[in-house]
């Protein structure tokens, strides 16, 4: 089954928390431990959905669809802060009852994991980071990804159209990625013209440009929880950065997927899992 939970978000932003199987039955929440699964810009919690279903039975995983993402609220002038994201992590955790939490963050999802690990070790007991880099990535990158919203052919006729064009057509794929396609079909609502994004582009900046121009090492440092940092062999985030991520945590530890980009988990979900579930089952036992 799938299970919509409302979560009452920082300033009072409504969000849409997701189980996608059956919910622990009374009395089991407790001894069940959770697991908050965080997608990244422009992602939704239904990108999680086989993920969730997976840890389903040993862990209690429900994944946020952020603020200004999938079916939460995407207010006009609200802050989409790196302390707004944090907040609104916090309050899922403590609304749903999850703590002491493990966070499997991707990306930007990753960042929320380790900045509220960091901040409030009493809700988080460990943390996946999803090729998620640390090192802060500048202006020329935001201006980029300006040009990238800009050069989008939307709307888009048909979702075959959607896939097309980020699998195949989009300049910033090297070679064909359906897995890429499928990402952002997902991310696609039909409107009266075609298909547009559930999100808005200028959003999605704003939240971009809150964690892009500055570095975030000092407060990977202060995470105390065990830490698994992740990477796609061909994702954003290198080799010896990962690895230099690994040194500055107190307690992390290092795994890569071969075959796979940015989208880790979407590209190679079994790897992926098999990546996961050691450090997983290190975390619960430990």
């Amino acid at each position: 089954m799938v299970q919509r939970i409302d979560v009452t978000g920082a300033g009072g932003v409504r969000l849409a928390a997701w189980e996608f199987a059956d919910p622990p039955k009374d009395g089991e929440a407790e001894r069940i431990p959770g697991v908050l699964l965080l997608h990244g810009l422009m992602g939704r919690a239904s990108h999680w959905a086989g993920t969730a279903r997976w840890l389903a039975g040993r862990h209690r995983a429900v994944a946020l669809d952020q603020r200004g993402h999938g079916q939460s609220d995407k207010p006009v002038g609200a802050p989409y802060t790196r302390e707004a994201y944090i907040d609104d992590a916090v309050a899922a955790i403590e609304q749903l009852g999850l703590a002491p939490a493990v966070l499997i963050g991707h990306s930007m999802g990753a960042l929320t994991a380790w900045q509220l690990a960091a901040r409030r070790p009493d809700l988080v007991r460990g943390v996946v980071i999803g090729d998620m880099r640390a090192s802060a990535l500048g202006v020329a990158s935001q201006r980029e990804w300006e040009d990238w919203f800009k050069a989008w052919p939307v709307p888009f006729a048909t979702l075959a159209d959607v896939r097309k064009w980020f699998g195949e057509d989009d300049p910033w794929v090297e070679r064909p990625n359906p897995a890429r396609g499928e990402f952002y079909a997902e991310v696609m609502t039909e409107a009266a013209d075609g298909w547009r994004p559930v999100f808005s582009q200028e959003q999605m900046l704003k939240s971009r440009e809150s964690w892009v121009f500055e570095a975030h090492w000092e407060e990977l440092a202060q995470v105390q929880c065990p830490t698994l940092v992740l990477r796609g062999i061909d994702g954003h985030l290198g080799r010896a950065e990962a690895q230099e991520m690994v040194r500055v945590l107190p307690r992390g530890q290092y795994a890569e997927v071969q075959d796979a980009g940015h989208l880790v988990h979407h590209d190679q979900p079994d790897a992926w899992r098999a990546a996961v579930q050691p450090f997983l089952d290190g975390v619960l036992t430990g």
